[in-house]
C-alpha cells in the first residue's frame, strides 16, 4: 500500500517581525500594548530525517544547531529555545516525534534591533513542529503565540512579556491585555506604509531595563505602601502630584510618563476602533509617545533622535523608537512619499526599509511528499 502523509512533506513556514505601535515599557507593568506585524519575515523550511537528529542551519548568523530528539530534552545553554519548544509541545500537546528534522532558517528582519526576529524564529519553529509531529495538529495563531511565550519566557523563568509572541503569531495589529487575564483584539485598518529605520546600534537592553523597569517598579512599591488603593490602570495622570513627597525626582518623571503613555495608548485604541482612521491624529500620538520615551524614560539615542527628526522633516506624520531602546530601530508612519523618508533616515546613517502591516505566521508551502511503499 502507498501512503502519503502531511508530515512526510517538505514544509516552509514564515512569520513576521513586529513593531510596537504603542506601549513601550508598559507590558511588564501589566498595562496593555498595541503591536503591528510587519512585512519582513523569518522563513523556516525543512523536512523529516530518517534518524532522531534535529539539524538546524542558520546561515544568516553562520551557525548550526544539532541535537537528538527525546521525550525530555536537557537544556545545554541559557535561552535554549529550540529545545524548549520541543519540550513544551511534547508536554502541553502530548505529541511525539519518532523521526528527526532538518531545516534551514533565513530572514530579512533586522537582528538585535527590537523587531522580534528571535520571537518570529521561535513561532516559526513551533508552527513547523506542529506540522511535522507524528500526528500533526492544527493550532490557532493565538495558541501558537501562547506556546512560544511558554517556551521562551515561562520555561526559563524570564521576566519578559508576551507581546512579541502573540504579535508575530497573530499578525496585523493587535491590542493585547495581559492582566487580569489575556485579552487580544485584532484590527485591520488601511494605514498604508511605514518606514523602519535600523540605527545599526546594538540595543542596551540590560541597562535600560535596570533603570526604566526597576525604577518604575520601585516607584509603584512606594506608592502602594503609601496608598493601598492606588491602581495603575485607573488612577488619573492629573493626580500624580499626590505622590511627589514619597518619590525621588527620577521616579516621579518615570511615573508620570507611564501614566501618560497609558493614556496615549487608550486614545490610539479608540482611533483604531473608528470606521475611518485619522492618519494625522495617529502620527501625533506616535510623536507624543516618542517625547516620553526620549525625555522621561531616556531610552532613545542621539542617532535615533536624528533619524526620527529627519523622517518628520521628510514628511512622516509621526515617528518613535521601537523596542526596549538604547539602540536598535525606530519607525516612521509615512503613508505618503515613504521613499523620501527612507532617504532622510539613511542620510543620518541608518538603514531604512519600507514596510506594511502583514499577516501572522503561516504555512507557505508543503511539497515533495515522500512516498512510502508497504
Amino acid at each position: 500500500m502507498t501512503t502519503i502523509s502531511a508530515s512526510d512533506s517538505s514544509i516552509s513556514i514564515s512569520t513576521p517581525g513586529r513593531i510596537c505601535l504603542f506601549g513601550e515599557h508598559q507590558d511588564y507593568l501589566g498595562l496593555p500594548v498595541i503591536a503591528v506585524a510587519i512585512s519582513r519575515r523569518i522563513y523556516l523550511t525543512g523536512h523529516p530525517r530518517p534518524d532522531k537528529k534535529v539539524v538546524l542551519h542558520l546561515p544568516d548568523i553562520n551557525e548550526q544547531e544539532t541535537f537528538d530528539l527525546a521525550p525530555q530534552l536537557t537544556y545545554e545553554k541559557s535561552r535554549d529555545y529550540f529545545r524548549s519548544a520541543v519540550n513544551v509541545i511534547q508536554r502541553e500537546e502530548r505529541i511525539s516525534f519518532n523521526r528527526g528534522l532538518e531545516a534551514t532558517v533565513r530572514g530579512n528582519i533586522p537582528i538585535n534591533s527590537g523587531t522580534s526576529s528571535s520571537s518570529a524564529l521561535l513561532v516559526s519553529w513551533i508552527n513547523f513542529l506542529l506540522h511535522t509531529a507524528d500526528k500533526p495538529i492544527i493550532k490557532s495563531a493565538a495558541e501558537i503565540g501562547e506556546l512560544a511565550y511558554k517556551a521562551e519566557i515561562l520555561e526559563f523563568g524570564e521576566p519578559g512579556g508576551m507581546m512579541d509572541h502573540y504579535s508575530t503569531a497573530m499578525g496585523n495589529i493587535i491590542y493585547l491585555e495581559s492582566q487580569p487575564k489575556i485579552h487580544v483584539q485584532t484590527y485591520r485598518p488601511k494605514l498604508g506604509t511605514f518606514v523602519l529605520g535600523d540605527s545599526q546600534q546594538p540595543k542596551d537592553t540590560i541597562n535600560i531595563l535596570k533603570r526604566v523597569k526597576y525604577g518604575m517598579l520601585e516607584a509603584l512599591r512606594k506608592i502602594k505602601a503609601y496608598d493601598p488603593t492606588f491602581d495603575l490602570h485607573v488612577n488619573p495622570l492629573s493626580n500624580a502630584s499626590e505622590y511627589r513627597s514619597i518619590l525621588t525626582e527620577d521616579e516621579m518623571i518615570l511615573f508620570k510618563s507611564n501614566l501618560s503613555d497609558r493614556d496615549i495608548l487608550r486614545q490610539a485604541k479608540q482611533l483604531l476602533e473608528q470606521g475611518r482612521l485619522d492618519s494625522e491624529v495617529l502620527g501625533g500620538l506616535l510623536n507624543q509617545h516618542q517625547d516620553n520615551l526620549r525625555d522621561a524614560k531616556k531610552v532613545s539615542t542621539p542617532k535615533i533622535n536624528a533619524m526620527i527628526e529627519a523622517s518628520l522633516r521628510a514628511g512622516a506624520l509621526g515617528a518613535k523608537i521601537n523596542g526596549s531602546g538604547g539602540g536598535g530601530c525606530m519607525f516612521a508612519y509615512a503613508p505618503e512619499q515613504p521613499e523620501a523618508v527612507v532617504e532622510a533616515i539613511e542620510q543620518q546613517g541608518g538603514k531604512a526599509y519600507i514596510i506594511t502591516i502583514d499577516e501572522g505566521t503561516r504555512l507557505e508551502i508543503m511539497v515533495e511528499p515522500i512516498v512510502k511503499e508497504s
